[in-house]
Order: C-alpha cells, then structure tokens, then sequence
C-alpha cells in the first residue's frame, strides 16, 4: 500500500506530465504507479483525469490551443495505456458506467469541446459511441436506438445551431422517454437546458462526467423502482 505522501507526488506528476504535454513524464508516473501499488483507477481518475480537466481550462482561457490539446491528449493516452491494463476484471465491471452517444449538432463544426468531454467519458469507464461534428439532428434518435446507449450528450458552440438541441430532445424523448439528455457548450446555460427539456447540463468536462454518472444513477433507480412495481 503506497503512503499518502507518495500517492500525492505520484497524482501530481501524472497531472502536470498530462497538461504539459510530457509523455515521457507520464509514462515514468504510471510505471512507478502501478510497482509502488497506487490503485490504477485512483492514478486514472485523480491524475491523468485531473490534468485533463485544467488542459480544458486551459484551452477555455484560450491559454492552449488545438496543437496542445492533440499534444496533452498524447501524454493522457500513454499514461492510460499502462495503468488500465492494471485494473481488475471485477473493478473493471463496476466501474463501467454506462453507454453515451456524443455529438456537436447539425451546423456546427467546433468539435474540441467535445473531444475533451468524450476524453472524460472514456477515462471514467464510459462506453461512448461518437457521432463527430456536424451531426443531422435524427442521427442522434437513431444511434441511441442502435447502441441502447443511457445518455445522449450534444454538444454547440453557436446560438444558431443550439436550437437543434431541443429538435434532438424531443425526437428522443419521444421515442424512449428515459434516455438522458445532457447539452453543453459556449452558448448554453443551465436556464437554456431546462427550456429544451434536457436532463443535465455540462458547464465543463469534469462536470459533464459527473452529471453523466447522476444521471446514471437516476436512470437505474427507476428501472428498479418499475422492476418492483412489476412484480407480482
């Protein structure tokens, strides 16, 4: 078991090699990580997740750009690479939150938002089916059908095209009333989700992560509750 003070120095590596873009220094990290015994989730979510979520801010202040963004998703990767092999088969399972279908929406092209949330889904142990950019608004109904994913996260950066957000609500909600919606992007606010009907609202990318876990946890309580109502 790796003391307290270790674990901090090793997090904080792996953080400052995600958003400094060092490989080199994640990968070493990582290494020491998992011979010193540092659970792999805990260096995952605490470390590589951790810096990702200040390469996010960073890029939001208009600090890093696309080049550092590819650069820093490199470095979280390598890291990656080498602790999830480390998890166990049952930690694995547990962990494994849920399906998201993710998408910027019709018209929209500005895509690095959204690459930064589908990053944060995949190192949470999220199963996530990526539409891309510019996405027709139907696409995302379909998709959710085909892949039975829990959460639908749609992603704009312009007013013109966040309107198609509450096109894509209601054209899922339809269909499955207990998909979860979740919308995020420059122009939204939270007063703007509850207007197109949407279940969450991502302010950033750590965020959207923890919006999508209690959205998670919302959607399984009223499978069991139903489950119960059900039963003879």
């Amino acid at each position: 078991m790796v003391d307290e003070a270790k674990r901090e120095d090793i997090l904080k590596r792996l953080s400052d090699g995600v958003v400094y873009y060092d490989e080199e220094k994640v990968i070493v990290a990582s290494n020491e990580a998992v011979e010193d015994g540092l659970d792999p989730f805990d260096a995952i979510m605490n470390g590589l997740a951790a810096g990702m979520e200040i390469v996010g801010q960073l890029y939001e202040k208009q600090e890093y750009f696309v080049p550092e963004i590819l650069m820093c998703a490199d470095a979280l990767y390598a890291g990656l690479n080498i602790l999830r092999p480390h998890l166990k088969a049952k930690e694995m399972k547990e962990r494994v939150k849920g399906q998201v279908v993710i998408g910027v929406v019709q018209g929209d092209v500005h895509d690095i938002g959204k690459n930064l949330v589908k990053m944060m889904f995949d190192v949470a142990g999220f199963t996530v089916h990526d539409l891309g950019a510019d996405v027709p608004l139907e696409k995302f109904a379909e998709e959710q059908v085909r892949t039975d994913s829990n959460i639908i996260a749609l992603s704009a950066m312009m007013t013109t095209t966040m309107m198609g957000m509450k096109k894509v609500v209601q054209m899922i909600k339809e269909r499955n009333p207990e998909v979860a919606i979740m919308v995020g992007g420059a122009p939204l606010t939270k007063e703007i989700a509850d207007v197109f009907g949407a279940d969450g609202y991502a302010e950033n990318a750590g965020n959207a992560v923890q919006e999508a876990i209690k959205m998670i946890s919302r959607l399984r309580e009223m499978h069991a509750k139903r489950q119960l109502e059900a039963a003879p």
